[in-house]
């Protein structure tokens, strides 16, 4: 999905307020230079798996005519943004509106959204031959997420001062589906899917360990493959708007009553599902570990590849449209995932992607550091 930077402890600063008059002790030779905290691998693992699922759900969109693909398709979007946005929330629980975090969440996601607004949208018109449409206002594809994220790590405070603030997300969650919000802003998934990125904040580190027991395994290898028999039988009847929760009960045809039940079912769904698959994520270091840090890169770009996919007749051939053919485009769907998270295509999108823009913004003075008044 979209790139989720786990929190890392500050260096240790030289004390300040020593006298004028005695020079500061050297540091002992022998001392231990101080260091960052390590990053918890489970969660660069968790990352990284999850965004092999949103480019493959991405992929096997227009295939799902084949039975295998439908039934992976949504048992897939039952839960794979609840999952990264339960991930992000607990990963954002030290956001606060200090300039240094402003900052950076304007550089990780303002710029990056406006960008890959007007890339997507470019591309769009040259490559799939549609009329050339930005509006900043109505995010386009997948930059939908950078904007709802923004939003929410904007109101983490908010969340960490209030009493009962699962249930308060929740509630406006389901209200918000009882009337039409427009396509401005994607304020019905912002506010939709707020309860996950709330339940995320309210998280601790000894709720993971819940899930990493060994005991937990037969929990999660038995919930996902229930999810997948249960998704082959209900996807022929099921509308798969739902899962996109992006339109109101009224859109969907159905009552505020029915719609309301149909979305805390779904909610409930998606956090059993959540459990179950972080249960079964590697909780060591592995190969692809280092790569869960820059998910945002797979995120982001995967789209190029998947808008393709749709804007060509590469999919109307007939072999893609039968069981060998969707296992392939599996295959070929982590495959784009996984080399979009190298380092060689980091190092060539950086620019793009996490650009250097200190020059953007005012300097930051340091404690005790005078005030500069300029000349009148």
């Amino acid at each position: 999905m979209t790139q989720i930077l786990q929190p890392r402890s500050p260096l240790a600063g030289t004390p300040e307020g020593t006298a004028a008059d005695r020079p500061a002790a050297p540091a002992p030779k022998d001392a231990a230079a101080p260091r960052k905290k390590e990053r918890d691998p489970f969660f660069d693992n968790a990352k990284f798996l999850a965004i092999l699922l949103v480019v493959i759900g991405h992929s096997i969109v227009g295939l799902r005519d084949v039975p295998l693909a439908s039934t992976l398709y949504l048992a897939i979007y039952m839960f794979h943004m609840p999952l990264f946005i339960v991930l992000t929330g607990y990963l954002s629980r030290n956001f606060t509106f200090g300039s240094g975090k402003a900052r950076k969440l304007i550089v990780a996601l303002g710029v990056p959204y406006v960008v890959f607004e007007f890339a997507y949208s470019i591309y769009d018109w040259q490559v799939g031959g549609n009329k050339l449409k930005i509006s900043l206002l109505d995010p386009y594809y997948l930059t939908w997420f950078l904007m709802a994220l923004f939003l929410w790590r904007l109101s983490t405070p908010v969340w960490q001062q209030i009493r009962w603030p699962l249930a308060i997300a929740v509630g406006i969650s389901l209200l918000s589906y009882m009337d039409d919000l427009g396509d401005d802003l994607e304020l019905h998934r912002t506010l939709g899917l707020l309860p996950f990125y709330v339940l995320g904040l309210m998280l601790r580190p000894e709720h993971f360990e819940l899930v990493k027991r060994p005991i937990a395994r037969l929990f999660g290898v038995a919930v996902l493959s229930g999810a997948v028999v249960v998704a082959y039988f209900a996807y022929p009847r099921m509308n798969i708007d739902w899962v996109y929760w992006k339109h109101g009960h009224a859109e969907l045809g159905v009552s505020n009553l029915v719609g309301t039940g149909m979305r805390l079912a779904m909610m409930i769904c998606a956090v059993i599902l959540v459990a179950a698959f972080l249960s079964l994520v590697p909780r060591r270091r592995t190969w692809f570990t280092g790569l869960g840090a820059m998910t945002l890169y797979a995120y982001l770009l995967h789209g190029f590849f998947t808008r393709l996919l749709k804007f060509t007749d590469f999919r109307e051939l007939a072999f893609w449209h039968t069981v060998p053919g969707v296992l392939t485009m599996i295959v070929i769907a982590a495959v784009v995932g996984t080399l979009l998270c190298t380092p060689p295509v980091v190092k060539t999108m950086s620019w793009l992607l996490e650009p250097k823009l200190g020059w953007a913004f005012t300097g930051l003075r340091r404690p005790g550091q005078p005030v500069r008044r300029s000349r009148s």
